[in-house]
């Protein structure tokens, strides 16, 4: 309703009535979400940290849970850039790499609340590409420091090459449920299946970003992804198994269940 009269929710008690025209749209919109349309689609935008990003059909809308791994990416691209004091941070900010991008969310959080820092975001689907390009472009639009979209695959083992041994920070929210495993309407109809969906056990993709996250960062460089509630222990015990990361941990999500791990990248390089 609040959308329909073009007023915040809060005003909705002072709003003018509902016009005929707006009660039909009001209608409209009501029949739709009862048919799991995602609320986000219908609105045109999704909220995620500080931004309210552009989504609709071919995009996966962001949750809430992943605001927790973009804030933890945050505060790790927030201490490299405190030391680098003295540098020219238009220059030399934090590299940041946001893989599996979709929306942008990740990626223009990260760029909306770390000033100087350079963000790359990548993106494979075409769909997901064109609203990645609509949420990058409002923002440079605006006249804030534009972010580098990349259209690119992370099965490609050349992936951003010109970056390799340099990025501080690798952030992924990757397609990681397991194949076959139930989801809800507003999911199943909606949210790309190749958005969601990882492989027989959900892992196929998050190996592939491993590998990738190892080949970018630098020495010392941090590493997160998030993963399937399922995934507590797999995904650490993957990244032990690697052999190029320490400082191995799991995290949970909103409602304690595990949803991202975290990794630094070894110093000596290989």
């Amino acid at each position: 309703m609040a959308y329909v009269l073009g007023v915040s929710r809060g005003a909705l008690a002072v709003a003018d009535p509902l016009t005929p025209e707006q009660r039909d749209r009001l209608a409209e919109l009501v029949e739709r979400r009862t048919r799991h349309e995602p609320l986000q689609h219908l609105l045109g935008s999704a909220a995620f940290r500080y931004l309210e990003l552009a989504v609709g059909p071919g995009v996966f809308v962001p949750r809430p849970e992943t605001e927790l791994l973009a804030g933890w990416g945050i505060e790790r691209a927030r201490q490299v850039g405190a030391g680098r004091t003295g540098a020219d941070l238009a220059g030399n900010g934090p590299l940041v790499v946001d893989l599996c991008s979709g929306s942008g969310a990740i990626a223009l959080s990260v760029a909306e609340e770390v000033p100087g820092a350079r963000v790359v975001a990548v993106e494979r689907a075409a769909p997901a590409l064109d609203w990645l390009r609509r949420n990058a472009a409002e923002r440079a639009g605006a006249g804030d420091r534009p972010i580098e979209v990349v259209a690119g695959d992370v099965a490609d083992p050349e992936l951003l090459s010109g970056y390799a041994g340099r990025v501080d920070v690798l952030l992924c929210n990757p397609p990681y449920v397991p194949d076959g495993t139930p989801v809800p309407p507003d999911v199943a109809g909606h949210d790309p299946a190749d958005a969601v969906f990882g492989g027989p056990d959900g892992l196929a993709v998050i190996r592939l970003v491993l590998d990738r996250a190892a080949r970018l960062l630098r020495p010392g460089g941090v590493f997160g992804v998030e993963h399937d509630d399922t995934h507590g222990t797999a995904v650490p015990d993957l990244l032990r198994a690697d052999g190029r990361f320490v400082e191995i941990e799991d995290h949970p999500d909103l409602v304690g269940r595990p949803r991202f791990a975290t990794a630094r990248r070894a110093d000596v390089h290989r």
